[in-house]
């Protein structure tokens, strides 16, 4: 009996251009705005509040715009600055907050699928919940929370505003879409096969095929017996972005508020700047400051690893295949030195 894997290409032209704003209050160590513009899920241009200037993150699109395309962005960009500053302080009035931390994130996209046409989201986010959501069918907005009703019917009641929106989501952000792709096409539409493995951990044990490595995502593997396709006792999987999961993290904002390990720009020295400047700032208000250390010699062994199984599915996203690996590599396993 032979049983071999079939691996078929789909490549739909389909390309989507997406940007995230993300807005903080009340965190120290990190910029008070952000903008990543990401197409086809990979970030492109990046602004924050620190440096003012919107900046490329792929080659292929610093060789193709000149300054002024990146002084008239930036200026943009520091427009909507001081706008998400006062949309915060809007939004603490409207929940009766008047410190701690908050955060107010912004994503609208836009798709383009030869098939389908055009298709768009927009959805504002307030401390990582909804808080207003454009329906583009109707073209509507819909207010999940009542702190959000008053911005709903002043945004719903603007007829040309809506419009605007919709011409937005509809045209002009596919003809910057398709500028963009144009930008990168070498990249954005390169073909790369997959390399595959087949896993069984015992002969009684399912196998399991793994294809890593391929680009785009449009892709079908599927199981052959004697030259048969086989549908029977196969589980398909899930297509899932095989990038470095610290980027990930980074990207997503999804590290621990006060993390220093394994981030850019942070270290050990931003850990103690942290615990200093707390001190101060507790001394200066005339407090006494407790200072609890733990030094952890066998952290991997100590840690419960169902936590962080837990964890790394709820709040980083990490799910189907991307977390069995995790969960295989954490089971049953320590570490010691010598």
């Amino acid at each position: 009996m032979l049983i071999n894997y079939n691996v078929c290409f789909a490549f739909p032209v389909s390309h989507s251009l997406q940007y995230v704003y993300s807005g903080t209050s009340g965190i120290w160590n990190l910029p008070e705005f952000m903008i990543v513009r990401l197409v086809d899920g990979e970030p492109f241009v990046h602004y924050d509040s620190n440096s003012h200037k919107m900046t490329p993150l792929q080659e292929w699109m610093a060789k193709s715009e000149g300054p002024d395309y990146w002084n008239t962005e930036s200026q943009v960009a520091m427009s909507d600055e001081l706008a998400f500053e006062n949309n915060i302080e809007v939004a603490k009035q409207r929940f009766n907050q008047t410190g701690g931390i908050h955060t107010l994130q912004v994503m609208y996209s836009c798709e383009w699928d030869d098939e389908t046409g055009a298709t768009g989201v927009s959805v504002y986010g307030y401390d990582g919940s909804d808080f207003l959501t454009l329906d583009l069918k109707t073209m509507t907005y819909v207010a999940p929370v009542m702190q959000a009703v008053p911005t709903k019917l002043n945004w719903n009641s603007g007829r040309a505003f809506l419009e605007g929106q919709k011409a937005y989501h509809t045209h002009i952000c596919i003809e910057w879409l398709k500028k963009y792709v144009s930008y990168g096409k070498s990249t954005l539409e390169r073909t790369v096969r997959p390399e595959v493995s087949l896993l069984q951990k015992d002969p009684s044990s399912p196998v399991t095929c793994h294809a890593t490595g391929f680009f785009p995502k449009g892709i079908v593997v599927t199981w052959r017996k004697d030259g048969v396709d086989m549908h029977s006792d196969v589980e398909v999987g899930e297509t899932l972005p095989n990038g470095n999961l610290s980027s990930f993290l980074q990207i997503n904002t999804a590290n621990e508020l006060y993390q220093s390990g394994f981030r850019p720009n942070h270290r050990t020295e931003t850990a103690l700047i942290k615990v200093m400047n707390d001190l101060l700032m507790t001394s200066d208000h005339g407090c006494i400051s407790l200072l609890v250390l733990l030094d952890l010699s066998a952290a991997f062994n100590t840690v419960a690893h169902n936590i962080i199984l837990d964890r790394i599915e709820s709040a980083d996203g990490i799910k189907g295949t991307d977390l069995s690996w995790f969960r295989s590599y954490l089971t049953d396993r320590y570490r010691s030195s010598t």
